[in-house]
């Protein structure tokens, strides 16, 4: 199983340290493990200006003398992009160059918010998923990222007076986000972390697998979000085994930002 979507001590959010999620992923049948934390760019967000790129690095080298042989482990980061922010994120990215496997990813929306419920206080879900998809276009336009993570993420936080989520309502818009995804050679993840929270479905969930699968894209990249460590690992089989159903038959490993692709049979079977 390859878990690429970990966070550690290094986002500001999690406090469990990498060896703690090591031995975590050893226990799950885990082979390959990315700790990618947060590198925020909004001067708002509680983690701005949190990251240490040099402690990040002291990080992983020590968990890759301890766990050599066990487990593979990869530097990667998962880094907020809006429009707002572009600027940043490509100087960031051209000076900070010791990695295997780089998340892009939308937390903002219009107007420089977080998407969390109260951003649905004043927009309808059509507006706030529209407004978000410009923003994953945006963002897959670029090139610069391994994979973009979790797809349709404001359904997480979505409050029930919202109304329900249908991603087909917004085919046009995801159908031209994978398209820029397939000329880049860009993939996108499916984040597990709604298996075991709100709303219950991987980001993304199946419908939009198939959407994807559709227009021809076959580059996937599987992730926990975990920042327990009890959560790593979590929901990667059931996610497989939704991908090979939509016609996905691998998914993308990475070595120094380089993509392999390994058989979906292969990880369900191992």
């Amino acid at each position: 199983m390859l878990d690429y979507h970990v966070h550690t001590t290094r986002s500001i959010d999690c406090d469990t340290p990498v060896a703690e999620s090591c031995r975590a992923a050893i226990a799950a049948g885990v082979t390959e493990i990315a700790f990618t934390d947060h590198v925020e760019f909004e001067h708002a967000d509680m983690g701005f200006g949190f990251y240490d790129y040099a402690g990040y690095q002291d990080d992983i080298d020590r968990a890759r003398d301890a766990f050599e042989g066990q487990l593979t482990i990869l530097r990667g980061a998962e880094l907020d992009f809006n429009t707002r922010t572009r600027d940043d994120v490509e100087r960031w990215l051209n000076e900070h160059t010791n990695f295997d496997f780089i998340i892009g990813s939308v937390h903002y929306g219009d107007g420089g918010e977080i998407i969390f419920p109260q951003y649905f206080d004043s927009r309808t879900l059509t507006e706030v998923f529209s407004a978000y998809y410009e923003q994953l276009f945006a963002l897959a336009e670029t090139g610069w990222f391994d994979t973009l993570g979790h797809i349709d993420l404001p359904k997480r936080y979505a409050p029930v007076a919202a109304g329900d989520y249908d991603p087909m309502d917004h085919a046009d818009q995801l159908r031209s986000v994978f398209q820029m995804l397939i000329r880049n050679g860009t993939s996108f993840e499916i984040n597990t972390s709604g298996l075991r929270q709100s709303p219950r479905t991987s980001m993304p969930a199946a419908q939009v697998v198939a959407l994807y699968v559709a227009e021809g894209g076959r580059l996937i990249t599987t992730g926990t979000d975990s920042h327990f460590a009890n959560h790593v690992g979590s929901g990667l089989k059931p996610a497989l085994e939704m991908l090979s159903l939509c016609g996905i038959d691998k998914i993308s490993s990475f070595r120094n930002r380089v993509r392999t692709q390994v058989s979906i049979s292969r990880l369900l079977v191992g």
